[in-house]
């Protein structure tokens, strides 16, 4: 059966989810997930989804789901929803958490759909916070941290928060990869962080234009000397960001250019 357009979809192992198997995971925080944009159904960077899926799988549970099985998943969703839409992929253990029974078992996946987002205009102002989000390098749920940072920037009249960790050092933003420029080079924060799919497939597409990137230790006092800088996720390549703390940022249009230039080059593809 086709839904009808911009209906939301929640889907546990390809079945229409209950409430009954949905409550547990309202209150789980033993979980990850990837979220995407689908556009004209279809999606770029898949491979990035699938390969994070993946690895934070055999970190967590302890092995991975096929790749053919998440696609298959996916496409589902896809061929019964609108052609525009957002659509994460959770997955997760039926031994739930806080036990061993979640240890070295096959997961759930859960996949819901809603209605597609483009994210905020910009550009954005980001709060300073010390903050280092536990396993940094796997997109997992239950962070309280990341809405709570949110509200306290807001209450210093902020748009949002990028995080520092111990050593001084900008990792990413709340939601955010963070993305920084000085004129002729894109530069990318050098500590544990997520690597966003967005910022992968922006990273590949740089290269192949040639442009030269680097990772690099950013300070606050770095920031002085940098000529552009931007957030991007799953919703955007790039949205421009003016001041991080204290200090104002140029606003460059050539490197937000460059960015969607990028995500514009990335093919897409049907599951």
């Amino acid at each position: 059966m086709t839904l009808e357009p911009h209906s939301h979809q929640a889907r546990i192992n390809d079945l229409p989810a209950t409430a009954t198997e949905l409550t547990p995971l309202a209150f789980a925080g033993f979980a990850h997930f990837t979220a995407m944009q689908v556009r004209g159904r279809r999606i770029k960077g898949l491979d990035l989804h699938l390969a994070r899926l993946r690895t934070a799988s055999m970190e967590f549970f302890g092995r991975a789901l096929p790749d053919a099985q998440l696609r298959r998943l996916i496409k589902t969703a896809i061929d019964n929803g609108p052609e525009d839409q957002s659509l994460t992929v959770t997955v997760f253990s039926p031994g739930g958490e806080f036990t061993a029974d979640s240890m070295d078992v096959e997961p759930d996946v859960l996949v819901r759909t809603g209605a597609p987002s483009n994210g905020p205009t910009g550009p954005l102002r980001l709060a300073a916070v010390e903050h280092e989000r536990p396993l940094p390098t796997i997109k997992h749920v239950g962070e309280s941290g990341k809405t709570y940072y949110l509200h306290q920037a807001i209450r210093q009249s902020f748009d949002d928060a990028a995080f520092v960790d111990r050593q001084g050092r900008l990792s990413e933003a709340t939601i955010w990869n963070l993305v920084f420029w000085d004129g002729e080079t894109v530069i990318w924060p050098k500590a544990a962080l997520l690597t966003g799919t967005m910022m992968g497939i922006v990273q590949r597409q740089l290269d192949h234009f040639g442009i030269p990137q680097r990772h690099e230790e950013i300070s606050l006092e770095r920031l002085e000397s940098l000529s552009g800088a931007a957030v991007m996720n799953s919703w955007t390549p790039g949205i421009a960001v003016t001041a991080i703390g204290s200090t104002t940022i140029a606003e460059s249009d050539s490197f937000m250019s460059l960015l969607y230039r990028a995500y514009d080059a990335e093919p897409a593809q049907h599951p």
